[in-house]
């Protein structure tokens, strides 16, 4: 009975763990690298024509709003867009055609 419970308690601590783990992981940690190409496809869908990217827009495409923001201005402008894309900071899809 002994051996049981301690083995019950062992594979719930490994999921607990898991778990957290796994969160961690997806909270804010640089992904893939985007090319200029992708970067400037990305760019274009958060910011259309505009000059900067804010933080209420950045959610889709920003994965580290303190580390994108190099300057800590409280925008990312186009340089530091490109920046973040090299370091892994910008997610976004981009359409491919066939």
């Amino acid at each position: 009975m002994k051996k049981t419970v301690g083995i019950v308690f062992g594979v719930a601590a490994l999921l607990v763990t898991g778990y957290a783990s796994a969160a961690t992981m997806s909270s804010g940690r640089p992904s893939a690298v985007l090319n200029k190409k992708d970067c400037r496809v990305v760019w274009k869908a958060a910011v259309g024509d505009g000059d900067y990217l804010t933080r209420r827009n950045a959610g889709p495409f920003i994965v580290n709003w303190k580390m994108a923001d190099g300057n800590r201005d409280g925008v990312i402008t186009k340089k530091e867009f490109k920046k973040a894309c090299s370091k892994g900071l910008v997610k976004g899809t981009v359409a491919r055609g066939n």
